[in-house]
């Protein structure tokens, strides 16, 4: 039958062959040496279907991740790392005993001094935990019991972009899957009519958002696209193009999507491209979404007590309350990763006015998002995190008064929050020098940070691999510990 054939069509087919079964043993191998054959485990493990990955590595403590994402640089020294020592070293030059020589941000280099800017606000001892949180942040200070604050992150990033894309990455340049990629190839989906890596972008109060937001930072690199992070709009259709066009049918639509899948399959048997079958996965579950979405997003069945609880921002489209209210419906229906992104703590100058504003958009909610969890019983199994990239330094950029001052960026020490999903809740975790710029006890570098996330979820960050370009990559690519002392 063969010499029946035209020498091309002969040769085509033969390369076709091997292509389709270098795939297919690729395909195999990846799976077997990404996760160490670990599906067998993961059933055992968990109710959670694994991912392409394979799936757990050994039982969760959580099944999901809401990230709280505080796009700027909160300041520590205003919200969770009090220094009250300062007060006393008011407008004094940071010692160069403190600074160790550490290199500053191109925006303060013409300075001629870096002055010691104190605090103007407080902080109190709270809950039976006597965990320090600033006075900032009152509804935060309620459920002292249920986090841990870790004083001790630092990361080599002092610019936005490149902090941001770290810790969203574990790389400060662009290309790498997102945290929420990796986890979504980990472990896969718990439900099947929503993504299960979904983003929402939240506005401050004040119209101020500072840096603006890549979608990249959501986006899967080099893994399937079908990975990466699907936005929520807060106006308009939530999702692009999502709605069927006038005049096309429910059933229509459905013959439609049959015929371009058997399509899509039949090019996927020649060329055997894994991004036709993502495309396959993207057109089925935008077809589910039609009809999930518009129910996620109808605030009309939660109770005056929710809205109360969140506060009266929760029925404003957009903003952070509203975000963390959806982000717990969006946990209730099995989506594996959800990060928000709160813009605006960039405090270079005015800081004082600025901060107020922000710290009133989030503090409520992110408490409420918290109390929400637990009394509906899902904080046990989800892991809720709070924080930015980086923190903000003691010294004062620009004009230094008692009442008003600017902080630069400070990657060197800068402080976060965690709770549930197998954190121990009620302590304060790592400690820094008495000007809050280097870390003296316990650090946590940013690639710990994200190796202890992994752990909740059942995953070894070391296992959690994808072969590219020759190497191996990993979230925490070669660094990363676990922080057991944070583990409940």
């Amino acid at each position: 039958m063969t010499a029946l054939l035209p020498t091309a069509v002969v040769a085509d087919t033969r390369r076709q062959f091997l292509a389709r079964t270098s795939l297919g043993l690729g395909a195999a191998a990846l799976q077997a040496l990404s996760l160490g054959g670990s599906a067998g485990r993961a059933s055992a493990a968990s109710d959670v279907s694994g991912g392409p990955a394979g799936g757990l590595h050994f039982t969760p403590r959580a099944k999901r991740v809401i990230y709280l994402f505080q796009s700027g640089g909160p300041s520590q020294l205003e919200l969770l790392d009090p220094k009250p020592g300062l007060d006393a070293l008011f407008d004094a030059d940071l010692p160069d005993s403190v600074r160790q020589g550490q290199r500053l941000t191109g925006m303060v280099t013409a300075q001629k001094r870096l002055p010691v800017a104190p605090s103007r606000y407080g902080f109190q001892r709270c809950g039976q935990c006597g965990t320090p949180i600033g006075d900032l942040l009152p509804y935060t200070q309620r459920i002292a019991d249920e986090i841990c604050v870790i004083n001790s992150l630092h990361t080599e990033a002092i610019n936005h972009d490149p902090a941001i894309t770290f810790l969203q990455t574990g790389s400060q340049q662009p290309g790498r899957p997102s945290m929420g990629s990796w986890v979504d190839y980990g472990l896969g989906a718990e439900g099947d009519d929503l993504p299960a890596f979904v983003v929402l972008l939240s506005l401050p109060s004040n119209g101020a958002p500072d840096q603006g937001l890549l979608s990249r930072l959501w986006g899967s690199g080099f893994l399937p696209s079908r990975h990466q992070g699907v936005k929520l709009r807060s106006a308009g259709e939530p999702v692009l193009f999502l709605r069927d066009p006038e005049g096309l049918s429910p059933a229509t639509r459905r013959r439609w999507l049959d015929s371009l899948s058997k399509l899509n399959r039949r090019r996927y048997e020649v060329v055997g491209d894994p991004e036709i079958e993502a495309r396959i996965a993207q057109y089925e579950m935008a077809c589910r979404m039609q009809t999930s979405v518009p129910e996620l997003i109808d605030f009309s069945d939660e109770s005056e007590a929710t809205f109360a609880l969140y506060g009266a921002e929760a029925r404003k489209p957009g903003s952070f309350a509203a975000n963390c209210l959806l982000a717990r419906r969006l946990a209730e229906r099995g989506v594996r990763f959800i990060q928000l992104y709160h813009r605006g703590w960039d405090h270079h100058g005015d800081l004082p006015a600025k901060i107020e504003a922000l710290a009133r958009d989030v503090d409520q909610p992110s408490a409420a998002l918290v109390l929400d969890l637990k009394q509906r019983g899902l904080l046990d199994d989800t892991l809720v995190i709070w924080g930015g990239e980086f923190g903000r330094a003691v010294y004062c950029q620009g004009d230094l008064s008692r009442e008003n001052y600017g902080r630069d960026h400070h990657g060197r020490a800068f402080s976060a929050w965690m709770a549930g999903g197998g954190i121990k809740p009620g302590i304060r975790y790592g400690r820094t020098d008495d000007f809050s710029f280097n870390v003296v006890e316990n650090p946590v570098h940013v690639h710990d940070l994200q190796a202890t996330i992994l752990h909740c979820l059942g995953v070894d960050h070391e296992r959690l691999t994808f072969r590219f370009q020759g190497r191996q990559y990993r979230l925490t690519d070669v660094h990363g510990r676990v922080v057991s002392d944070v583990l409940a």
